[in-house]
Order: C-alpha cells, then structure tokens, then sequence
C-alpha cells in the first residue's frame, strides 16, 4: 500500500475551479462571435515535417506494425473542416509534443485553437485581445519582430549574416551554435530578445522571418517576411497564429523542404498528410488561425510560474 500523497492532484482546488471558469468564459466568448465549437481526433497515421516540432507514437491496435501518431495541434484536421465549408471554428483539445518537460512545458498540455475566414492576422490578433480582456487581462501591445532585435541586441534580424547570428549564440552561451538560420534567430529571441523587453502588458510580436513560416503567408515586399504573430504575456509565449497559406503546392514545397532539414539533421521523417493536403487542393478558405496555450494562460490568470501547479495531474517519474 503507498503511504504517499502522490495519487493526489498537483492543481489545487482554486486552480481546478479557475480552470473550469475559464474554459466557461472561452466558449462563451466563442458563441457570442457564432464561432463553432468542433471536436477531432487525437490520433493520425501522419505525422508533423516541421523540425523543430516532435511528435509522440503509438501503435495501431489492429495492426501493431502501424505507426500512429498523437496530435501536436488539431490544425490539419480543423482546416479539412474549413475546406468542407465549416466557417469560423474552434477547439479546446489535449495536444502532445515529444519535448522534455519544465516549469513552461509538459509533454500533454490544452490548447485553444481557432480559425476566422475572411480574417487577417491584425483582425485576429485584435480578437485575441478582445478575448484577453473579456477574461480580465489587458489588452496587448504590437511590435514587429525586427522591432524588438533592433530594441534590444541593435541588429536586423531579417538582413544579419550567419556569422554574426553564430557570434551573438555563443556570447549568450551555445557553445557550438548551428548554421541552421532558424535555430540561430530562435535561440536569440529566447535568451536574449523577449527577456529583455519591457513588458508592463501583453504583447503581440509579428511579421516573422521568412524561414519561420511553415504554414504561414508570405508578405509582399521587402524584407520577406511571414504574417504571423506571437502572444507573450510576462515573457511567456502564449499563443502563436498566422494567416493561412491556402496555395497546395506551395505547401507541399515546404513541406518536402521540413522533412530535408529533417533527414540531415538524422531524424525521424513521418508522412505527408495526404487528406490534409487534398483539403488543400478543394480550396481552402482564405482565413487566419491561432493557437492559445490554456496552461500557461491559466498560470497568469493564477500568478503561477510553474505548469505543473495548473495541471489536474501529471505525469509520474514511475
């Protein structure tokens, strides 16, 4: 028998209760706007190209040789919805990610996604704010991402070399700093760039660099950048949406690109989603989405600096 405590919850009762209120508000927010809540599968037998996300397998139960994957976001499965002619919809769903846990991290965590056609990013990023303040949070700021590299490390992010990005890693402590573009301006905006913003509200940074634009529109001009945004909130990213690409084989092009990047750098490459990619080929409607950690929305609604003390249960070392 265990003489422990650890079969207890490790959210206290305020928090459990802060949490139901919330997802009460979430969807009551929703269906004041006639955005449809929808429900989709955890599991897919396609996985996710993008590098720098990792998905969890398991195993078919029909046929165990056949590898299934547990669902990073709902985001294929939403926009085959859109494609069907759902309209404006969203989700409240558990998500998995392969990623070690933290204090900001668990391997299973709730998402908040949801997509507006006929939106644009700034449209969405201002309803994200509306949703903010309906749950008695203030209403962001917006800054670019140029604007907040330039603010703090006195650099352009979208026109500095390789050289120079590898330099500023290693002063901030990656011994070995990669040539991989995206790693470089990741890592920097981690350690160096959203630490050190001045931070007195929640703020929206947008127009990403092109090569974080997985599944994102591109901006006409120059510097090419991606129409996407991020929500952080004390330095805590909280959400992150973009202007969906709807042109099929431009997506397919970045995705044989994400699974090259996969295979030199020696990792697993999972397949195409081949239903999402004919949703795609249907016609997707021009839209915008986002998705909106409730953990860690939780964790400011309830002054919380660790995930795991707004988690019902987590899991075990066992």
């Amino acid at each position: 028998m265990t003489t422990d405590n650890s079969w207890q919850p490790s959210a206290s009762l305020e928090v459990i209760k802060k949490r139901a209120s919330l997802l009460k508000q979430i969807r009551a927010f929703m269906e004041s706007r006639e955005i449809l809540e929808v429900d989709t599968p955890i599991l897919s037998h396609f996985g996710i190209s993008d590098p720098y996300i990792q998905s969890m397998t398991t195993s078919g139960v029909s046929n165990r040789d056949a590898m299934l994957y547990l669902q990073t976001s709902p985001e294929f499965c939403m926009k085959r919805l859109l494609a069907a002619g759902s309209d404006s919809i969203y989700q409240i769903a558990h998500v998995f990610r392969n990623e070690e846990s933290g204090k900001r991290h668990n391997t299973e965590f709730s998402m908040l996604e949801w997509y507006r056609t006929g939106f644009d990013y700034f449209q969405l990023m201002d309803e994200v704010g509306e949703l903010l303040t309906d749950i008695g949070l203030e209403a962001p700021d917006k800054m670019t991402y140029a604007d907040a590299f330039k603010q703090t490390l006195e650099i352009n992010p979208h026109a500095v070399v390789i050289s120079e990005l590898q330099n500023l890693c290693i002063q901030q402590g990656w011994e070995d700093a990669s040539d991989d573009r995206h790693a470089l301006l990741d890592f920097l905006f981690s350690e160096a760039v959203i630490k050190n913003l001045s931070q007195s509200k929640p703020l929206f940074i947008y127009d990403y660099p092109e090569c974080m634009s997985a599944l994102a529109t591109l901006k006409k001009g120059e510097p090419i950048v991606s129409e996407r945004f991020e929500l952080f909130i004390a330095g805590m990213e909280i959400a992150n949406g973009f202007n969906e690409l709807t042109d099929v084989d431009e997506q397919v092009d970045r995705f044989e690109k994400e699974l090259s990047t996969r295979r030199n750098k020696g990792m697993a490459e999972p397949p195409i989603d081949q239903d999402f990619v004919a949703a795609l080929k249907s016609g997707l409607p021009e839209c915008s989405g986002v998705a909106v950690g409730i953990d860690r929305l939780l964790m400011v609604l309830s002054e919380k600096d660790d995930i795991n003390e707004v988690s019902t249960f987590i899991l075990g070392s066992n």
